[in-house]
């Protein structure tokens, strides 16, 4: 009788944590956020046409990045009763955008903006694309019915993308199946000593982000989670990786010769952005304007979303504003993440970061460094079992780790 009546506790104390959140956070994604026409918008890319008032292009691109938000009303949580993640998963939230990020670049590509023209009917219709691209009969599909039912290629193209967003999607779901849904990562977290309900880093968010691929990406292969072709019989230069990179910015507070550093790093072509935030508060950080940083914010409580049916509703997945925030704010502890489709880009980041890390005459020591050669050359290397992963072909490592850098 004990146990029931401190389930029945913690499972009030969830609804009012939600219900609360959803007051104190509900006007904040109503409101909209004033952007200036004489600075230019850094999203991770420039947009100048932000400056001559047209931000149709920067809203759209905006609202195309997955967001992922407190979510109520899901199975309950690893080793507790709690069926809502409000007050406690934000870090976790901002890891798994960041990853979302990386997931819509490699699948779709940068250019890649979603439409919220697609009717129920196409959603379900899409089910039939995905079910045969897990058989490997993806080809089959797009150049038959759907040239035949959209009436060309483009369309057919543009299907066979709808397909791949919406699988992306379902991959973050709010269950127990879902390979990088909170479920596993709290499970995993579990392993680390933390519970289900404790606050996060982003330096733990980001191992922890790594395990959850490692353990999951076994069970990933077909074109399905391959459409790029990137499986273990790849060529060595053709195979795509994330770096997460946990640094500290200052002490207790933001150290504000930093700004240009977060700025050059926001800017670069490969930065997937940083998880961040305020003290005990994260967000995910994917620009910046002037010295303001532009945010996805996790801290909205919106309903459990089945990804399992054949047509789940994708709005509460796509932000509808942007949000900015002063740098000075800004949490001195985050993670930069950046993704790097093969080696000839991370050549690329390699260079552009070595200018970006240069000391200064106030700084003595960069903010962190790259160093050539192999984890194993450093007694960085972890051995694990031979598995394979749409992201890295190599299947001799699934990746390697330490308290600097963490490869996904």
């Amino acid at each position: 009788m004990e146990t029931n009546g401190t389930d029945e506790v913690e499972k009030l104390k969830s609804k009012l944590m939600s219900a609360w959140h959803n007051v104190k956070y509900s006007w904040v994604l109503k409101s909209k956020t004033a952007f200036s026409r004489n600075s230019p918008v850094f999203f991770f890319y420039l947009y100048d046409d932000v400056v001559t008032g047209n931000v149709d292009g920067f809203r759209k691109d905006f609202t195309s990045r997955v967001w992922l938000t407190y979510r109520e009303e899901f199975p309950g949580l690893p080793g507790s009763t709690l069926t809502s993640d409000c007050g406690r998963g934000c870090t976790l939230r901002a890891g798994q955008m960041i990853l979302a990020q990386a997931l819509l670049l490699h699948i779709l590509g940068r250019d890649w903006t979603w439409s919220e023209t697609w009717t129920s009917s196409a959603a379900r219709r899409l089910v039939a694309t995905v079910e045969a691209s897990i058989q490997g009969e993806r080809a089959q599909v797009t150049q038959q019915p759907l040239c035949a039912a959209q009436g060309g290629a483009e369309e057919a193209d543009s299907y066979l993308q709808e397909a791949y967003h919406r699988t992306i999607v379902s991959w973050f779901g709010d269950g127990p199946s879902a390979q990088l849904g909170i479920h596993r990562l709290v499970k995993l977290g579990m392993t680390s000593g933390k519970r289900a309900g404790d606050w996060y880093g982003p330096a733990v968010v980001a191992h922890i982000l790594r395990a959850d691929v490692t353990d999951s990406h076994s069970g990933w292969t077909g074109s399905h989670c391959d459409p790029q072709g990137l499986n273990s019989e790849a060529a060595s230069d053709s195979r795509a990786v994330i770096i997460l990179i946990p640094v500290r910015l200052g002490g207790e507070k933001i150290n504000p010769e930093y700004l240009s550093f977060v700025k050059s790093i926001l800017s670069l072509e490969y930065c997937i952005g940083i998880i961040g935030g305020k003290p005990k508060q994260a967000y995910y950080f994917v620009g910046f304007q002037d010295d303001s940083l532009i945010y996805m914010d996790p801290h909205y409580c919106q309903s459990f979303v089945d990804v399992s049916t054949s047509d789940f509703p994708l709005q509460s997945f796509h932000c509808p504003s942007p949000k900015k925030m002063p740098f000075s704010k800004m949490d001195p502890s985050c993670t930069i993440g950046f993704y790097s489709k093969n080696v000839e880009h991370y050549e690329r980041i390699s260079t552009e970061l070595s200018k970006i890390l240069q000391p200064s005459s106030k700084e003595k020591y960069p903010a962190f460094t790259f160093m050539k050669g192999h984890g194993k050359d450093y007694e960085l290397s972890i051995a694990v079992e031979k598995q394979e992963w749409p992201f890295i072909g190599d299947t001799r490592k699934a990746g390697t780790t330490s308290g600097d850098f963490v490869l996904l």
